[in-house]
């Protein structure tokens, strides 16, 4: 374990100082009547009620968070404290809580340390809504400080975040800490519970059954992925993180449960990039007695439904791209599509050597592995040519068998599998 800063040091000696003034640094029990926004908003309610003649206004409230500024000023001093909706501002002034107690909050609470404040709003000269502070007690003492972060007003009134932690690394590997100081963070992950909320809420209101099918798998498949190998003691046997839902799910079919599907985990051990993660959530469904032409209508609704759960609309501003996804989405059968982008009629090129005699023709040497499929070849001028033009939600369908070995062919093709997956920014 690495050494203590001296500012750590000096955490941890206050700590041990509470102790031996009878304090518990970590006591086990809180209280708290409101979040932030549910204050600020009862008492706003409350001042416009005040307004009318023979009004009193008077709102009690116990808050508790993370203490994130603090300025002493005499006999009064000021802090922010954060919790999950927000910042509020907290009032402390030595009339309501004497010398000692002021002082206590001054010189043993440090940012970053967690409270319970209970006292009486108002709204203070400058026009913030304020706790004045008739009691308070530590919840929890921080030994490590969060990075320093810092909102800056623009001259047009917006709001701009300045964080201490900007490495991607740090952020990705320490999650707790990005998400103490990001507020946008924590709206990502509220934004992400709403979506797979709406996504279940969707397909429950079409009567498909949310199922659970295993993790550990003697046998995996649904995929063509490597898989990551554990092993049961008790059986003394390998198993396999799951790589996908499907071959599960599809049993479920046999069992004439007949619209099923699942959102879960699932684990496949290759290279990570920006489109891969070694694990990751996936939503599959199945429904029997449905083709591809009515699982698109259905997918295009549920999406445009769940974002508009999420964001209020079906058009989502993405980088520089404003997206739109409102039904009917776009349609781009395979080979009509590489043909335009590369101008490679895939249907003419019935073997691998054949097709990759012909990308080199067209494209010199931005070309597959020789040693790649036909399937493979395919799907490579898919990446390389039209994917990055698949700007707005587009169903791409049509892929060659042996890369969608698990789907039916099209009638009268022996090359061709169905709807496999969403092109797009999906």
């Amino acid at each position: 374990m690495s050494e203590y800063t001296t500012l750590e040091k000096i955490r941890l000696q206050k700590i041990e100082e509470l102790r031996a003034e009878g304090f518990d640094p970590y006591p086990t029990r809180a209280e708290r009547t409101h979040t932030s926004t549910q204050i600020i908003a009862e008492y706003e309610s409350a001042e416009a009620a005040a307004a009318t003649p023979d009004s009193t206004l008077e709102v009690k409230a116990t808050l508790a968070g993370r203490i994130r500024a603090s300025r002493a000023m005499g006999k009064v001093s000021f802090a922010h404290i954060e919790d999950r909706d927000g910042k509020i501002q907290l009032f402390f002034r030595v009339n309501e809580l004497g010398k000692d107690r002021v002082d206590f909050f001054n010189k043993m609470l440090d940012l970053g340390d967690f409270i319970q404040a209970s006292g009486v709003m108002f709204r203070t000269k400058t026009g913030e809504i304020t706790l004045h502070v008739h009691d308070f007690k530590l919840l929890a003492k921080s030994v490590t400080p969060l990075p320093a972060d810092k909102d800056v007003t623009q001259e047009d009134g917006t709001v701009v975040r300045y964080a201490a932690l900007e490495s991607a690394e740090i952020r990705a590997r320490q999650r707790y800490a990005d998400l103490a100081v990001n507020p946008d963070v924590r709206e990502t992950f509220r934004k992400r519970a709403t979506l797979i909320k709406a996504l279940r809420t969707f397909l429950d209101e079409h009567d498909f059954l949310e199922v659970e099918t295993p993790i550990l798998q003697p046998l995996y498949g649904g995929a063509a992925a490597r898989p990551f190998v554990t092993h049961h003691n008790e059986l003394d046997q390998d198993m396999y993180l799951r790589i996908s839902f499907e071959l599960y799910l599809k049993r479920l079919l046999v069992g004439n449960m007949e619209r099923v599907y699942e959102i879960g985990r699932d684990f496949r051990n290759e290279g990570v990039s920006f489109k891969h993660n070694p694990e990751f959530t996936q939503l599959e469904f199945y429904w029997a007695y449905a083709d591809y032409l009515q699982v698109m209508e259905l997918t295009e609704q549920m999406v445009a439904y769940a974002a508009e759960k999420v964001a209020g609309s079906t058009k989502i501003t993405f980088g520089e791209h404003e997206l739109e996804f409102k039904p009917p989405w776009k349609r781009v059968e395979m080979r009509a599509g590489i043909l335009e982008v590369s101008g490679i009629d895939i249907a003419e090129h019935k073997t691998a050597e054949d097709l990759l005699k012909a990308i080199r023709a067209k494209h010199g040497n931005k070309s597959p592995d020789p040693k790649s499929t036909r399937g493979k070849m395919i799907d490579f001028l898919l990446g390389e040519f039209l994917e990055p033009t698949l700007i707005q939600p587009t169903f791409l369908y049509n892929y060659p068998r042996d890369i969608s070995p698990l789907a039916k062919s099209m009638p009268g093709s022996s090359h061709c599998g169905a709807l496999r997956r969403l092109r797009g920014w999906l």
